[in-house]
């Protein structure tokens, strides 16, 4: 009998080491009422201090003389089991697995800052039951307003251990991801940065749902620009299509409304689509819609597009020379059918809508560059208008500079009588390549940099791309001595060159500050910019 147990225990005493390695942690040795005889960890490195100590789940599994499955006594979280084998009592425990669990979510927990900022999105870490235990915003802080709250794909995600792809339950049309990475946790995300992107561009695009302007509202006395306001408004009470050719700045869309608003349509919708702010999916569905479950994180019931919103009334294809050609083809369909068809629908829709559209670049050049199709260009310049630009209209810069004091007077509290004859001089030489909207933008640059006490804006006023350095005005000065060599349109480019990289230095290179300096968007200056960086 004496052999027999050495026996047993010896045995017993030698299964430790690979049971505790196959476990993940812990496997002990205890005589009947549960004293821990040997204990080792899943290395099979014993524990010297453990020795000796009483292990209540091995005591109970003894004296009742069956196995029990219990709480580790190392480990809180951690289970164990406990067999009876005649004298001893041998027990297992997954310690080390809950311990490295532990650290690989201490470890996500250090993370899921850092990953919320490079995914653009909130960061969670959830437990079992799909409850958010830690979450966290795109700039890194903690988003308390979440925390506790269960998310029905999170559930899903831990009972079928697969990822599960769906809409987040904190920001409305963002997609989010739940990941299972242990069976008691598990990690997501959502792409809300990208989707606030992408609603801001939408409102960039979808500007107006209805037109403010009137002619009343266009400032000039230039004879030119005067028989173009007159073409306009003797066009407006037509159902044809306009393309209105113009310089950024010149005011196309105040035409645009203009017209609409001198029309039959004047009661019905007016609705601007700016095609040079989106990429082509974004601008397919903005201008056709998108019937429910036409694409993941589509709208419930869909969403009519623009086509639609302006029925009865005008659309207004803003830079229409930025649409891609696969696009191009499905307006020119709609011009020729009056139909419309929303992506993932099979029913098209009939819609009467007034098309204006308007240009800054030579479409007949795009054409034949195929960079354009000539059958839309055909079909969208029925009508056409050409605006001004501003320096083929000087006499008018005296008017519209006091038209703009008068404006941003009241809307910041000024008190500007008008501007000085050397501040106006320099107005008039400067060639604008921002047209009307740069010459507003400067008006507002100046009123903001007097003083309370100053009531006549002065050339010190302006920004600083009117007060050229000397090195600017001798490269300005060379290029207009080779009048005759360059042309105007080469003269303009240089100097617009000259007026971009005066104005980025002002604004410390943050483009959107230099645009608006410059009186033109943030999308035109970085055109320009990559535009002058081809030509080097």
């Amino acid at each position: 009998m004496e052999i027999n147990e050495k026996t047993l225990l010896n045995t017993l005493l030698e299964s430790l080491a690979p049971l505790a390695g196959v476990t993940g942690g812990y496997a002990t040795l205890t005589d009947i009422d549960g004293r821990r005889i040997k204990t080792v960890n899943s290395k099979g490195e014993e524990l010297q201090d453990m020795k000796g100590k009483i292990y209540d789940l091995a005591q109970k599994g003894g004296q009742e003389n069956k196995p029990f499955i219990g709480p580790s006594q190392i480990e809180d979280g951690a289970e164990a089991w406990v067999i009876p084998i005649g004298s001893y009592v041998l027990c297992c425990s997954n310690v080390e697995r809950v311990q490295r669990e532990g650290n690989l979510r201490n470890a996500l927990e250090k993370a899921l800052p850092l990953i919320a900022k490079v995914v653009g999105g909130e960061a969670v870490i959830f437990d079992k039951q799909g409850k958010r235990i830690s979450s966290y915003n795109p700039d890194g802080s903690v988003n308390r307003k979440f925390i506790n709250k269960i998310s029905k794909a999170a559930l899903k995600a831990m009972q079928t251990n697969e990822p599960v792809v769906g809409d987040s339950i904190s920001f409305e049309e963002a997609l989010a991801v739940r990941i299972p990475i242990t069976s008691n946790f598990g990690f997501g995300f959502n792409n809300e940065v990208a989707t606030q992107k992408n609603k801001l561009l939408m409102d960039e695009v979808k500007k107006f749902q209805f037109a403010r302007y009137n002619f009343s509202d266009i400032i000039g006395q230039n004879e030119a620009f005067l028989k173009v306001v007159d073409q306009a408004k003797h066009i407006a009470s037509s159902n044809s299509t306009v393309l209105i050719y113009g310089e950024t700045g010149t005011g196309k869309e105040l035409f645009a409304q203009s017209i609409h608003n001198a029309s039959e349509r004047r009661n019905k919708p007016f609705v601007a689509i700016n095609c040079g702010a989106l990429p082509a999916t974004l601008i397919e569905s903005s201008l056709f819609g998108y019937d429910e479950g036409a694409f993941t994180g589509a709208k419930k019931g869909g969403a009519p597009g623009a086509f639609e919103q302006a029925d009865g009334g005008t659309i207004f294809l803003d830079e229409i020379s930025e649409m891609e050609l696969n696009l191009q083809i499905k307006i020119l369909r709609v011009l020729q059918e009056r139909e419309i068809t929303r992506i993932g629908g099979k029913k098209p829709l009939r819609i009467n809508v007034r098309v204006i559209s308007s240009t800054n670049k030579d479409l007949v050049k795009m054409i034949s560059e195929n960079k354009f199709r000539s059958d839309l260009f055909f079909r969208l310049n029925v009508l056409q208008i050409k605006v001004t630009p501003l320096r083929e209209r000087p006499d008018d810069i005296s008017l519209l500079a006091r038209y703009f004091i008068r404006k941003h007077n009241n809307l910041l509290g000024k008190y500007v009588e008008g501007i000085s004859k050397e501040a106006l001089n320099i107005l008039k030489e400067y060639p604008w390549p921002g047209n009307v909207r740069e010459l507003q933008n400067c008006v507002e640059y100046a009123l903001n940099m007097m003083g309370k006490e100053e009531h006549l804006i002065l050339p010190q006023h302006l920004p600083p791309v009117f007060r050229p350095d000397d090195q600017s005005m001798e490269i300005i000065n060379q290029l207009t001595d080779q009048v005759g060599t360059l042309t105007l349109g080469q003269i303009v480019m240089e100097t617009e060159k000259i007026a971009i990289e005066k104005a980025l230095v002002a604004a410390k290179y943050k483009k959107k500050e230099a645009a608006e300096m410059l009186g033109i968007s943030t999308i035109t200056l970085w055109r320009k910019m990559q535009q002058y960086n081809d030509q080097q």
